[in-house]
C-alpha cells in the first residue's frame, strides 16, 4: 500500500520498509546449556552478531513463536521477548551497574508513591491500586516507601532504595533486563519487582501501571491513538510477564 502525495510522488507505506521474511521454519534445538532459536536450520544472532542463545527451553519457544507469527514482512516492534533477549544479549553484560542505578533511581521516584489531591475517586483508586504494591515490598524486600500527594516527591528512606538496589544487583542478566525495562514502561520498580517475584502478572502491571490514564479515560473518553498505545503497552507487559515465567521454567529439553 501506497501514500499519494502530488503526481508522480509516492511515499511508501510502514509496511512496504520492513525487512521481509526470508525463512519459512522456526525450530527451537538444544545446543550446549542453552537452546537456540533456527530460522531454516540457521540461527538466530542478534544485532551484535552473537548467537541467541537461551537459559530455558520456555523462553526459547517464546522467542520462536514470535518469529513463526511475522508474515510477509517482519514487524521487529511486535517481537518484544526478541528484542528484550537481544539487549540482555548485546548490552546488559557492559552496563549492569548503570542497569541497576537507573532501576534505583526510578525507585525513589516511583510511580505508586504518587498520589492526586484530587478528586476523591482519583484518589480510592490509587489507594486500592498501589497500597498493596507498597505493603508488598515492605513484607518482601523488607523496605518501607511512603506515598506522597502533589507534584514534589518526599526522599524515600536510603535503606529502602538500598534494599531495591540490593535485590537488582543480584539478578542474572536475563532478570535484571526485564526488570529495567519493565520499570521504564511502568515508571514503577516496586511494580516491576512485583512482577519478577510474582506477585501480580503482566496483565496486572498494565492496569496498575495504567491507572490514571484509565481515570481520565473514563471521564474524557478514548481517542484511537490512546487506545493504540495502551493495547500496545498491555502486550508487552504481558510478554514481559511470559519472559520472566519463561526464565523460572525448567530447562528441561
Amino acid at each position: 500500500m501506497t501514500y499519494e502525495t502530488k503526481p508522480g510522488v509516492k511515499i511508501p507505506s510502514r509496511e512496504n520498509s520492513l525487512p521481509k521474511r526470508f525463512y519459512t521454519d522456526v525450530t527451537v534445538v538444544a545446543e550446549g546449556d542453552g537452546f537456540a532459536v533456527h530460522l531454516d536450520g540457521r540461527p538466530v544472532k542478534s544485532p551484535a552478531r552473537r548467537a541467541l542463545s537461551l537459559p530455558t527451553r520456555a523462553l526459547a519457544e517464546l522467542v520462536a513463536s514470535e518469529w513463526a507469527a511475522q508474515g510477509e514482512r517482519i514487524d521487529a516492534p511486535a517481537m518484544p521477548a526478541t528484542r528484550l533477549c537481544f539487549v540482555a544479549l548485546d548490552l546488559i553484560p557492559d552496563a549492569r551497574a548503570a542497569t541497576v542505578a537507573e532501576v534505583t533511581k526510578y525507585a525513589s521516584t516511583d510511580l505508586v508513591c504518587f498520589r492526586a489531591p484530587e478528586p476523591a475517586a482519583l484518589i480510592a483508586s490509587q489507594a486500592a491500586a498501589w497500597d498493596p504494591i507498597i505493603a508488598w515490598a515492605g513484607r518482601s524486600l523488607d523496605a518501607r516507601f511512603v506515598p506522597a500527594t502533589g507534584l514534589m516527591p518526599i526522599d524515600q528512606d536510603p535503606v529502602a532504595l538500598q534494599r531495591v538496589m540490593q535485590r537488582a544487583g543480584e539478578l542474572d542478566d536475563w532478570r535484571l533486563t526485564t526488570l529495567a525495562h519493565v520499570t521504564a514502561v511502568c515508571g514503577s520498580a516496586l511494580i516491576a519487582l512485583a512482577l519478577l517475584e510474582g506477585e501480580i502478572d503482566g496483565e496486572k502491571a498494565f492496569v496498575l501501571s495504567t491507572l490514571d490514564e484509565h481515570f481520565q479515560i473514563s471521564q474524557w473518553g478514548e481517542d484511537h491513538e490512546a487506545a493504540d498505545r495502551l493495547a500496545r503497552l498491555r502486550r508487552e507487559l504481558v510478554v514481559m510477564g511470559e519472559v520472566l515465567r519463561a526464565l523460572d521454567a525448567a530447562s528441561a529439553a
